[in-house]
């Protein structure tokens, strides 16, 4: 089961050769575009990809992004029935305008634009998000807590990715949280800012290091205090395991043995081909969810999360990660 914030992306590119005579800003020609998944609906379509079963929990509004929305999950073979509708808000939508790899001039010195690099073959030009933050009103949380609750004893496991989008409160993640305990289920958390605190008790939490940071108003500046933070998250939220995502540095992953001695692995990056890292940590804790489901120790199920971070990371937009895919990545890095 998978709980959260769901997402339409969007993605819009074309071509970038000269600057607006209006304004020192770029003249974007649209070439294409097209819709995918996002939030915890990219998480649940990288467990379908990699030939799980997943039931996904979410709000969307009563609009034309969310029925796109719905009709992408559907295609994929993601079910919608417990996805609630909202008509006092927008689907949350995310619109990624991206430079065509093939067609970016960035020989425009005569721009008043001192810094071309945002015109890198691929990268970003412009997103705009289309969203609310507000709290749901308090019948749509009743209608999401009995979606999630009912279908919890033929889950075999609960992941969380929440993206501060109103929809995931204190009270909530209480009583799911209490409730997949007491089937046993582990719960695996791609936390933000807003609850990052709140999950308490929980099986793996998978923060980036600047959200871990942020958690306690610190700042990683070496390896050192990154294992500080990691032990004062660990201990703080009583959790099994950390596993603290570093972008370009890997990750780390926290744990303490039976006589309470704390054990930190660190994994390197596995890619050098970095293409887009966007929604990386929902391949991460969809892949580290569906290993330990299938009985792989933290350690393990920490390592072939990584290999899929280090796919996705290659791959524009939010992608998926196929089981070739990651079968190659494991044979390679054995």
């Amino acid at each position: 089961m998978v709980i959260g914030d769901v997402i339409l992306d969007e993605y819009i590119w074309g071509e970038v050769n000269r600057i607006s005579p209006e304004a020192p800003v770029p003249v974007f020609d649209m070439l294409g575009e097209r819709i995918g998944c996002g939030g915890a609906a990219n998480v649940a379509q990288n467990i379908v990809s990699l030939g799980g079963n997943v039931v996904l929990v979410g709000v969307i509004g009563k609009d034309s992004d969310g029925e796109k929305l719905l009709q992408r999950l559907n295609t994929l073979g993601i079910s919608t029935t417990d996805i609630t509708m909202d008509v006092q808000r927008p689907t949350s939508k995310k619109t990624r305008v991206i430079v065509n790899p093939n067609t970016a001039d960035l020989s425009l010195a005569e721009s008043d634009i001192s810094d071309k690099q945002f015109l890198h073959q691929g990268h970003h030009l412009l997103r705009i998000d289309r969203e609310s933050k507000q709290e749901i009103a308090d019948k749509l949380k009743e209608r999401l807590l009995h979606n999630s609750l009912s279908q919890m004893e033929d889950c075999d496991a609960v992941i969380f990715a929440d993206y501060d989008k109103g929809v995931i409160n204190q009270e909530f993640i209480k009583t799911v949280v209490r409730n997949a305990k007491s089937y046993n289920i582990p719960i695996i958390v791609d936390p933000k800012q807003n609850n990052f605190l709140h999950y308490n008790g929980v099986t793996v939490l998978t923060p980036n290091h600047k959200e871990a940071a942020a958690a306690l108003q610190e700042e990683i500046t070496d390896v050192s205090h990154l294992i500080s933070i990691g032990e004062k998250i660990l201990d703080r939220l009583s959790l099994q395991t950390l596993l603290i995502t570093r972008e370009e540095q890997g990750m780390s992953l926290f744990q303490r043995d039976s006589n309470g001695t704390l054990k930190v692995d660190h994994f390197p990056p596995q890619s050098h081909d970095v293409i887009d890292v966007t929604g990386a940590g929902d391949t991460v804790v969809a892949v580290y969810g569906l290993a330990i489901t299938a009985n792989a120790d933290n350690h393990t199920a920490a390592k072939l999360s990584s290999l899929a971070g280090g796919i996705v990371v290659g791959k524009m937009g939010c992608s998926t990660v196929t089981p070739e895919e990651l079968l190659k990545a494991v044979q390679r890095f054995q």
